[in-house]
């Protein structure tokens, strides 16, 4: 193998394993361990067959710098899959005036419990809503078109039991 071609499968298999890896732990967190254990697995594999191309030429100063950009680029990488792949639940709270936002958001397959709230300006409604994170861009598009004052927090949710959740179409 070329060095150029050493260097670029160093740097791609630290991309592949480390990007595997912050998958890996946000499945872990999320209460999803068979996939856990099965994305660890191949993260594994490619991991040592990188460490072992530099550990076998560390006399290459090239083969050091091609792990760690793989592994910063992997990090990156591994961070944007996650939030492609939009595991898991969430919960959002919205704070609004307007009391016919609940039932907008039921109207478009939300499930929604409403709380009176006193803020420093009187009455507010406060909206709970646990989704898929999946649903989490359609919500926040919804209420940012119908209250584009509204107060919105959203909390990852690792589970929850009964409830109604929005079908995924």
């Amino acid at each position: 193998m070329t060095p150029l071609l050493g260097y670029l499968f160093i740097f791609s298999a630290r991309v592949c394993d480390v990007s595997l890896s912050t998958v890996r732990t946000l499945m872990v967190v999320r209460g999803h361990r068979i996939q856990a254990a099965i994305i660890g697995f191949f993260e594994v594999i490619i991991y040592i067959t990188a460490l072992s191309q530099v550990v076998g030429k560390l006399g290459d100063p090239l083969n050091l710098l091609a792990y760690a950009l793989g592994f910063a680029t992997g990090n990156y990488a591994g961070s944007l899959l996650e939030e492609k792949l939009a595991l898991g639940l969430t919960t959002v709270q919205v704070i609004t005036q307007d009391p016919e936002l609940s039932e907008k958001l039921r109207n478009r397959g939300f499930g929604v419990t409403m709380l009176q709230g006193m803020g420093k300006e009187g009455t507010r409604h406060v909206l709970v809503i646990y989704l898929a994170r999946k649903s989490l861009p359609d919500l926040i598009d919804l209420i940012e078109r119908e209250d584009e004052s509204a107060f919105i927090t959203v909390m990852d949710t690792k589970s929850a039991k009964g409830g109604y959740f929005k079908q995924a179409k």
